[in-house]
């Protein structure tokens, strides 16, 4: 890769990761659209790593809070707070994309088609648009039960297929459980921790076993890029994701949904 392709594809993964619209898809798409060579999966992962870096550290106090007190209630026996009830709401979430991605792994079967994207950007985007705009009670991050993390987690198996957005299929979820718009964005974004750790180390453990060679400068300069734009991302979409809603996210993903079946169909 040259540096610009470098530097765009840090960019979009960074964008996307974490707003509604699918940072799995706009990797897959824009090597294609661009008319090169596939980026890898080694440069993929340099570059989740960088946005998982973004959100630990951008809600490092909440990591630090969640994983000290899940741990004190479950080796301690401490009292229940509310960061042990989110802990244990985001394990009870991560478990079926954990099941559903190994089957996935095992299954060698491959969602990267235009065709595809198309179709999951206009369906779910729709679906969120549904979630969004219905009435709901406005429940906050600190209201989530395990009925309510097993069902966004179960919603999250869908992320499987690129186009779908795992963060817009979580933040669908939630809004349609009721989650104010910057709950069920916070509790996607905590969620989006666990899921992008074990996603990576799956990628990993693939490629340590694989004899193809490593760039390790674009891999590093991506990860930093990454890492920086999916900060900003994420520091604006709370800043203004009440304010302004999803609907711009919506509208976005219908139209590359057309654009794609234009193009590919």
């Amino acid at each position: 890769m040259d540096l610009f392709q470098i530097i765009l594809l840090a960019f979009i993964q960074g964008l996307t990761e974490f707003l509604p619209i699918s940072s799995s898809a706009h990797l897959v798409l824009t090597p294609m659209l661009m008319g090169v060579e596939d980026q890898g999966l080694s440069f993929d992962i340099a570059l989740h790593i960088g946005s998982l870096l973004a959100v630990m550290i951008y809600f490092r106090h909440e990591v630090v809070a969640i994983t000290s007190d899940t741990l004190g209630r479950l080796f301690a026996r401490q009292e229940a707070t509310e960061n042990s009830q989110l802990g244990f709401a985001i394990a009870v979430a991560t478990i079926p994309i954990v099941v559903a991605g190994a089957i996935y792994t095992l299954s060698g079967i491959e969602f990267r088609g235009p065709v595809i994207i198309a179709a999951a950007s206009i369906l779910f985007g729709l679906l969120l648009w549904w979630a969004d705009t219905k009435p709901r009670p406005h429940k906050s991050i600190e209201q989530i039960t395990l009925n309510d993390a097993l069902i966004i987690g179960i919603f999250q198996i869908l992320s499987i297929i690129p186009g779908t957005s795992r963060s817009g299929i979580t933040m669908t979820a939630a809004l349609m459980l009721g989650f104010t718009r910057t709950a069920a964005s916070k509790f996607s974004f905590l969620l989006a921790i666990p899921t992008i750790l074990m996603s990576a180390g799956v990628v990993i453990l693939k490629i340590a076993k694989s004899d193809a060679p490593l760039d390790w400068n674009a891999m590093i300069i991506g990860a930093v890029l990454s890492f920086i734009v999916a900060y900003i991302a994420i520091f604006y979409f709370l800043k203004l994701i009440e304010r302004v809603g999803m609907m711009p996210f919506i509208i976005y993903r219908v139209l590359l949904g057309i654009l794609l079946l234009v193009i590919f169909l």
